[in-house]
Order: C-alpha cells, then structure tokens, then sequence
C-alpha cells in the first residue's frame, strides 16, 4: 500500500532519497498525483494541476517519468 502525504515539502524532501518518480494526470478530476518511490516504499503526493509544473521544479528526483 502506498503512504499518502500531504505536505508539500515532505514530498520534497523525500524525493532526495527516491529512486524515481512517476507523474499521472487524471484531466477529469484536474489533479496529478506524483509517485515518489524509494527503496522500502510508495509514496503518494496529489497536486492540483494548474500547480504541477511549480512542484516538478521543485523536485529533486534522479528519475521524473510521465505516465
């Protein structure tokens, strides 16, 4: 089961140590969830998207992958 957060820098934090990260655009409900992977766990982080391209600057991910 993925962890859910719901703090923006917490997820920024976390995608220091993440391996990857995956981004899914869900048009209809206009928000993007942004799945940072790290070595023991999934986590979840849900961005409206008019604010998605502000928090993928922001990350520091190795790996960013659209889905």
């Amino acid at each position: 089961m993925p962890i859910e957060i719901k703090d923006e820098e917490h997820a920024i934090k976390l995608s220091e140590v993440a391996i990857e990260c995956r981004v899914k655009k869900l048009e209809k409900e206009k928000i993007a969830k942004i799945k940072l992977r790290t070595k023991k766990y999934l986590f979840t982080y849900k961005v409206p998207l008019d604010k998605l391209n502000e928090v993928l600057s922001k990350l520091k991910c190795s790996k960013v992958v659209e889905v």
